[in-house]
């Protein structure tokens, strides 16, 4: 069967790019051809490959990958704009006869590939005000509003991360009731699918992640964000505030120590990969799998 939509997701460190990979050469083997669609906000920017852990096109086994290398550091992800460019990228794949293969761990943007999401509106000027504020006053105070204007969108929102906060203040007072208007709890399917999640046990995936996060300095982090700096990263909005980016431009900047760095990054890193295990949880239809003994072609024949 061609032109299937497969999405692999999971917390970063659990395997999730190789078993795409293993997929679309077990499906070449069985005669079909796959392509791989990326779903990881911040492997969008050019430039941004350590941090990410971005597979290096030598490395991509010659299968077609989209929506990776598409923004520059200074220009801002917006998940509704990944949406449509996502969704087309997935049509044309399926258009040529091939199955798309949706990968990555960024929760929001795999589900507004997957599900009928419907994004409220936006405004510059709003959002530009609301960035400034928080900039001036910070995050608690921003969260400290929304859970005033509407709690139950507080505890679904991570108080630490100041984009999610500008957006849910700027739907709020565009006049949607609540902010999940955005994100609907059961949401029906753009088309059909099959969700294939990675999962390692806790504590193995904190050693293994704490370690990822020694080697990207290793391999070259601060030079990286170095170069970046030189494209604009520091203009952007989304891409400097990137779990790994922003502790690499503070160590540049001589307010974080290296050791320092590593260790804010490692501990912002097991944070997020808890957020994506409580998102990737929701979908009541996912096959979970421990990417380390599971083989693709026992995936390709499981139910």
């Amino acid at each position: 069967m061609s032109s299937r939509l497969i999405a692999v997701v999971g917390a970063t460190g659990t395997g999730k790019s190789d078993l795409a990979l293993d997929i679309a050469e077990e499906l070449a083997r069985r005669g079909e051809t796959a392509e791989i669609v990326g779903s990881d906000a911040m492997q969008l920017y050019r430039g941004m490959d350590i941090g990410t852990a971005k597979l290096p096109v030598a490395e991509r086994r010659g299968i077609a990958h989209h929506m990776l290398d598409v923004l520059d550091p200074a220009e801002d992800a917006a998940v509704a704009w990944y949406q449509g460019e996502a969704r087309a990228a997935i049509t044309a794949i399926h258009g040529r006869g091939h199955t798309a293969i949706l990968a990555g761990g960024s929760g929001l943007y795999v589900s507004s590939v997957l599900f009928d999401f419907q994004f409220p509106p936006r405004d510059e000027a709003l959002r530009a005000r609301l960035e400034a504020e928080l900039i001036e006053h910070g995050p608690g105070a921003m969260y400290q509003r929304i859970a005033a204007k509407d709690p139950e969108t507080a505890a679904r929102i991570d108080p630490h991360n100041g984009r999610r906060l500008v957006r849910a203040l700027e739907v709020l007072e565009l006049g949607k009731d609540t902010h999940k208007a955005a994100l609907p709890e059961k949401p029906v399917a753009w088309q059909p699918h099959r969700i294939i999640a990675t999962g390692i046990p806790r504590e193995e995936l904190v050693v293994r992640l704490d370690a990822r996060v020694v080697r990207m300095w290793e391999q070259g982090m601060v030079a990286e964000v170095a170069e970046l700096r030189k494209h604009g990263l520091e203009d952007g909005t989304t891409a400097p505030r990137a779990i790994g980016y922003a502790q690499a431009l503070a160590q540049l900047r001589g307010d974080m120590s290296e050791a320092e760095a590593i260790a804010e990054t490692q501990a912002l890193t097991r944070r997020y990969a808890r957020r994506q295990v409580s998102w990737f949880r929701r979908y009541e239809h996912a096959h979970w799998i421990d990417a380390r003994d599971t083989t693709a072609a026992d995936l390709l024949v499981a139910k």
